[in-house]
């Protein structure tokens, strides 16, 4: 992938582990309105679309409600169970000095995003981050990658979109990206594989052998 220079990724799941944090948020809130209706494996299907269509989903007359309880307990809870993964802080420093230009795309509210970022301490590496709030449409749908792609001056042909959800990797080609899915997805590599993904990374670090930084 020589002829890329600008990198889109995804927040949660792929540039830091969220998915304690998400999955207790899900319980918190299906417990009090579902209460043993729903488990772990029925969550994992939730995690990727944005917070209003999974609970509009299933419920539209209580889904601001839902929403409002699963935010409360996520912020109360974020600093406590936001983890970080191997290698993308090294990564990330790397891609930054080779001069690639990096974004994030996420179906998060900005509030969210920012207090993710800043707590890892990658904030600084991004020149732009589009969240849910800057967007009408959330991924698959192609406008938050094409505003993050307008706001780098990057054209598609030279943009790769990184992701551990279907949400990430269609995003991605109804952009016109190529992609790339992490192997850490919580929903298997096998799940990922069957989107067909430009490349799969097992390790963060393997985008700087892909992407052709030196020293790699």
């Amino acid at each position: 992938m020589d002829d890329v220079n600008t990198v889109l990724f995804d927040l949660d799941g792929t540039l830091i582990d969220t998915n304690d944090l998400i999955i207790a948020s899900f319980v918190h809130t299906l417990e009090h309105y579902y209460p043993g209706r729903f488990e772990r494996e029925d969550i994992l299907d939730f995690i990727g679309p944005s917070l209003a269509d999974t609970f509009h989903n299933l419920d539209t007359d209580r889904a601001e409600e839902m929403m409002t309880m699963y935010r409360e307990h996520n912020h109360a809870r974020h600093d406590e169970l936001v983890k970080e993964y191997t290698g993308v802080r090294e990564t990330l420093e790397q891609l930054a000095s080779a001069s690639f230009r990096l974004g994030i795309v996420t179906t998060k509210r900005g509030e969210t995003a920012w207090k993710g970022l800043n707590l890892m301490g990658i904030n600084s590496f991004f020149k732009t981050v589009i969240t849910l709030d800057d967007v009408e449409n959330a991924k698959p749908h192609p406008e938050p990658l094409e505003k993050a792609m307008k706001a780098l001056g990057a054209t598609a042909t030279e943009t790769l979109m990184v992701g551990d959800n279907v949400h990430d990797i269609e995003g991605g080609k109804n952009a016109g990206t190529k992609t790339a899915a992490v192997a850490w997805s919580i929903k298997g590599v096998d799940a990922m594989r069957k989107h067909k993904p430009d490349v799969i990374l097992d390790d963060m670090r393997d985008l700087l052998g892909i992407l052709g930084v030196p020293g790699q």
